[in-house]
């Protein structure tokens, strides 16, 4: 099995930053399901570890993540019953949920493409740092596809109704870095080397008092996300359902033949 994920411990102040680092080494860091198994678990291996404070999430330098591997998603059975396809879809948004529940603050560094899967992740984390010249897109919409992972009231928080129904239905539009920070979807833009800046604002963090902090990113999580499981509660089961369409078969053909769609409703 190919091993996609690294962390790093013992950085910064007092040995407070971690760095997990996602490489696929294939120039798109898609989002199979074995590679969202180790972020999970990536995630998860902090729940025991009182020494670090803040973990800075990075891809590589041309790629934060092109989303979830549609070539997997290609490859399902048509026979296989919706219920069964529901539980293969649990894989992503347990991944953002690990990332999201993590009591050390999160900074996501984000450089060249961040695109559905990869941008749901990134929303799931405290912080995002984006180089100048990345963007993010979300496509799902123009694969016939629902945003899921339960992204869309994460969204929702950071740059409101609009800008959140922009970015996903405008599914082939590029968000620039510019554009991102001016919306509120990444709090920091920088020239290049979003992970330096990443790191140095991992710096400042770490600085500061380690248990006010994590009981501050508690408070400030329960408060805002309070509602989200109840506003969310058929997002897996809409994603499932629209990935059994014959617009989502359509929405995929189309992208692997470099064609535009022609979707019909159904």
């Amino acid at each position: 099995m190919n091993n996609f994920v690294s962390i790093e411990k013992g950085l910064g102040p007092e040995g407070r930053v971690a760095v997990v680092r996602f490489d696929r080494q294939d120039g798109v860091n898609a989002l199979s399901r074995d590679a969202m198994r180790q972020l999970t678990e990536a995630a998860r291996s902090f729940e025991d570890d009182h020494e670090t404070s803040v973990v800075v999430l990075t891809g590589t330098d041309t790629a934060f993540s092109a989303g979830f591997d549609l070539k997997e998603g290609r490859e399902r059975d048509p026979s296989t019953d919706i219920g069964a396809w529901r539980r293969q879809l649990k894989s992503g948004p347990r991944l953002a949920r690990a990332w999201q529940e993590m009591e050390q603050i999160t900074i996501c560094a984000i450089e060249g493409f961040c695109i559905g899967g990869g941008v749901a992740l990134a929303v799931a984390l405290d912080f995002r740092v984006m180089a100048r010249g990345a963007h993010m897109r979300v496509p799902e919409v123009a694969l016939g596809m629902s945003m899921s992972w339960q992204s869309i009231p994460r969204m929702l928080h950071l740059i409101g109704p609009a800008r959140t129904k922009q970015a996903i239905i405008l599914a082939n539009d590029r968000i620039s870095a510019d554009q991102a920070f001016e919306w509120g979807l990444v709090e920091k833009v920088v020239e290049a080397d979003a992970f330096a800046a990443a790191m140095e604002l991992a710096t400042k963090i770490a600085e500061q008092p380690p248990l006010s902090v994590m009981m501050t990113k508690l408070t400030v999580n329960r408060l805002a996300h309070a509602l989200d499981d109840l506003a969310s509660h058929m997002d897996a089961d809409q994603f499932a359902l629209t990935n059994m369409t014959a617009d989502h078969k359509e929405g995929v053909d189309a992208f692997f033949e470099r064609r535009k769609p022609r979707f019909k409703g159904r």
